[in-house]
Order: structure tokens, then sequence, then C-alpha cells
């Protein structure tokens, strides 16, 4: 079986693989809730090839700072 895309161009897209997965899960159960025609793919394939297309864009959130010290 050949994935396509590979996963390496996805990473580029994506910070890292726990990333990766967590978007395109996340994208995937919104369709399946929508059920929005997929032209007959599944859900998570459907939510791959927008990420690859550009339709899928990832927004990260930011962490805040915390200061810890020692007294």
């Amino acid at each position: 079986m050949i994935n396509q895309p590979p996963i390496d161009d996805l990473e580029k897209i994506v910070d890292c693989r726990y990333m990766l997965v967590t978007v395109i899960a996340k994208r995937a159960r919104q369709l399946m809730v929508a059920q929005d025609s997929l032209d007959g793919k599944k859900p998570v394939t459907y939510a791959v090839d927008e990420l690859y297309d550009g339709k899928l864009h990832v927004i990260p959130k930011q962490i805040p700072e915390v200061n810890v010290t020692n007294e």
C-alpha cells in the first residue's frame, strides 16, 4: 500500500506527528458529524487531502509563559 501524500510532506505542514494526527482526527470527526460529501473517500483520507491541498489550516495555540521562582 502506498501512502499518498507521504507522511514526510505532511510533517512539513504541521510541526510534529502528534499534532498531525490530532488535526487529522479532529477534522475527520467534523466531516463525519456534518455528513459532508466526501466524494466516496473515508473521512480520514478526505481530511489528509484537505491538509495537503492547503484547504485545512492549522493555527497553533499560544502556550502561556510560566515563571518559576525558588524562594
